[in-house]
């Protein structure tokens, strides 16, 4: 979310950096909506002002016996009433045109992002090989992870897709325990090395909270709801906590009127989202509230299952587990001061990079270009993992600093040395996906018999097998 009086004081500098991204300029038609708002609200003040001064005089007109003055005044708080209700339902509705436009314009890039449109504006920072390699190996076994995996009778697509259709599938065996393997050693990895706070987080979440994260209302059709019928006990439930302060408010209303008027507008549905990332859930466990600076960075991470609908990926990676509906992944949130968050930014990057160099998988860390961030994001690393089977780097994490545009949306701050309260900046990341990352370990550790050499540090995960075969 973006800051409305910064846009009122410097919204040349909001429609440059929104040009960056590809966006035509914004600031006027937000300023336009700004100015109607502010105007709909004074002139609801003026009316409410005059009303009660009116009101006031009614009573003092009264109590002088001038029934004229009392009558005129009365028709006047009459006609500022409806003068009410109209600027009231003018301020709503430029107040949410305004906020509607705000919300689904993504966050400013950083100064050192560079220009782009797409992936092809990226930037590469710097590429890993185990020491005694010059390079990515060769691709003499370049097999896929798909053919390794039914190969071994551990990797199922078909028998998911009876289940759940397309972008499913049913690990088995030595492959199931693989993928908790690479869960609990990155889990360790950066909750006893790097200080990172375990959690086990909701997957159900609401409207507010993936809002405050950026994936709605833009990215509505990327995502997965869940939702259950309310019971009538609990239709009853609710109806009678909200009862007694409905029936104190109307004074005049028959307690049977009340019930029957708050049963009928309980919910009978509650709705949920299935969580796209773990970093929902994380970052939102500080929404609405008011930190402490000193216990600031707050490091959390998070192994859970994901829920993502592709919507835009139709045709792409349909082959195998690199674009799933369903997938794993450890996520790392990290939640600091303004000051905190570059260095944050770059610690991130290297408790994901660590994961990798411990794997002995080849990878490369690029620097997004505007044109290929995310919505919430003002930067971002991405790592991209070797895979023999395409002869490139794909993705395997994505690292971003959203700034204060997370925070703004959930109402989260801090308060500074000096006791004012300031924005937080929030972070996250992928520490890593671990269904990719089993991808990376079949394809870069396949052997010629079509076996699967266990990386080193996955042993001690694996009871102390050192191989996965048929």
């Amino acid at each position: 979310m973006h800051d409305i009086r910064a846009i009122r004081d410097n919204a040349v500098l909001y429609d440059a950096a929104w040009a960056r991204r590809g966006l035509a300029a914004q600031a006027n038609k937000i300023l336009e909506f700004d100015t109607k708002l502010r105007t709909a609200s004074t002139a609801k003040q003026d009316a409410e002002a005059q009303r009660n001064a009116a009101s006031k005089a009614i009573g003092a007109a009264k109590a002088k016996k001038d029934d004229a003055e009392a009558e005129r005044l009365m028709t006047q708080v009459a006609a500022l009433k409806l003068r009410i209700d109209e600027t009231s339902a003018d301020e709503a509705q430029w107040q949410k045109q305004r906020d509607d436009l705000l919300a689904s314009l993504p966050n400013l890039p950083d100064p050192q992002v560079p220009d782009g449109a797409d992936e092809h504006g990226n930037i590469e920072v710097r590429r890993w090989y185990k020491a005694d390699a010059a390079g990515p190996p060769n691709v003499e076994l370049s097999a896929d992870h798909v053919t390794l995996g039914e190969a071994l009778g551990m990797m199922d697509f078909e028998a998911a897709a009876r289940m759940s259709g397309a972008r499913f599938v049913a690990l088995k065996g030595q492959l199931a325990r693989l993928e908790r393997a690479l869960a609990a050693f990155m889990l360790d990895l950066h909750t006893i090395e790097y200080g990172y706070t375990e959690v086990a987080p909701p997957l159900l979440v609401k409207d507010h909270v993936m809002f405050g994260t950026g994936q709605l209302p833009k990215f509505i059709d990327d995502q997965f709801t869940a939702a259950r019928t309310v019971s009538r006990e609990e239709l009853l439930f609710e109806a009678l906590e909200r009862f007694d302060d409905e029936f104190a408010r109307r004074k005049d209303a028959k307690p049977t009127e009340v019930l029957k008027d708050v049963l009928e507008q309980a919910p009978t549905r509650e709705d949920f989202w299935l969580v796209p990332t773990a970093e929902v859930a994380l970052t939102n466990l500080v929404r609405e509230q008011i930190l402490d600076e000193a216990p600031l960075p707050n490091r959390m991470t998070a192994d859970t299952p994901c829920f993502r609908a592709e919507a835009g990926a139709a045709g792409r990676d349909t082959r195998g587990m690199i674009r799933m509906h369903q997938f794993r992944k450890v996520e790392l949130v990290s939640i600091t001061t303004p000051e905190q968050s570059h260095d944050e930014h770059e610690r991130m990057v290297r408790c994901a990079e660590e994961v990798l160099k411990r794997l002995e998988l080849p990878f490369r860390t690029m620097l997004l270009c505007t044109g290929d961030m995310g919505f919430s994001a003002k930067r971002t690393y991405d790592l991209e993992v070797w895979l023999p089977s395409q002869g490139k780097y794909r993705e395997i994490s994505s690292c971003s600093n959203c700034g204060d545009f997370q925070a703004r949306r959930m109402n989260t701050r801090f308060r500074n040395k000096d006791g004012k309260t300031e924005f937080v900046h929030t972070l996250n990341g992928s520490g890593l996906a671990v269904g990719r990352t089993l991808v990376a370990v079949l394809e870069n550790y396949q052997n010629a018999d079509g076996s699967i050499t266990v990386p080193k540090a996955l042993i001690p995960y694996m009871g102390g097998l050192e191989k996965i075969s048929k």
